[in-house]
């Protein structure tokens, strides 16, 4: 077995997140577009295959549970749409492991977002979409808007409050809790639950703050 694909499912055991062998095929396809289109189009600074495991895949599939909770009062078909998505994280890897979720990364630039619709043609992936737009310019409405080190908490709900739907939530993926942050939060944005996660092989903290809109 290929030292990453070792690394993956080592990982998925201890994230205790149930794959089948198409989707961690699909993951790995992934990782291998990234360090392709990097070295022309610069995607991540991480540029280490063992370290895009951990940093990118690993780091965004510990979401994958959290969110499954989260959509399960949700009417199938699910839409959530990923701000600042850059290479397509986590978008593209909940579109590998939710393909009952309708995925839309969007980005403010051109070749990311070429990146993803790539992505999504080469691992044959109907549910994702890339878009190349202002985040505040979009006018559908999606159940989850999702970002990973985007903006602060206050810009990235600012930024994202047209795309969310009614009964909709905000998952923003955090490193250490960001207290200064949610404290600067305005009176129509609520906190409802901050979710502590553990990435294995990555000693550094991570969070999930949930949030949605208050009357």
């Amino acid at each position: 077995m290929h030292a990453l694909e070792s690394g993956l499912r080592q990982g998925l055991a201890g994230l205790d997140l149930v794959l089948d062998d198409a989707q961690i095929k699909r993951l790995l396809g992934y990782l291998d577009l990234i360090q392709k289109w990097t070295k022309v189009y610069n995607l991540t600074a991480v540029r280490d295959p063992a370290e895009m495991l951990t940093h990118h895949l690993l780091d965004s599939l510990a979401a994958i549970a959290p969110l499954r909770r989260q959509l399960e009062c949700v009417a199938s078909p699910a839409r959530l749409l990923d701000v600042g998505s850059g290479a397509g994280l986590p978008g593209i890897v909940i579109a590998i492991c939710c393909p009952d979720v309708a995925v839309h990364c969007v980005d403010t630039v051109g070749k990311k977002a070429a990146f993803i619709q790539q992505v999504a043609a080469t691992l044959k992936l109907p549910n994702l979409k890339g878009v190349h737009a202002r985040v505040e310019s979009l006018t559908d409405k999606y159940h989850v808007v999702s970002s990973r080190a985007f903006a602060s908490l206050v810009d990235f709900t600012n930024w994202s409050v047209g795309a969310l739907a009614e009964q909709g939530v905000w998952m923003a993926m955090k490193g250490k809790h960001p207290g200064d942050e949610i404290a600067a939060l305005p009176v129509g944005v609520e906190v409802f639950h901050v979710e502590q996660l553990k990435v294995p092989g990555l000693d550094a903290e991570r969070c999930i703050v949930w949030m949605r809109t208050s009357v």
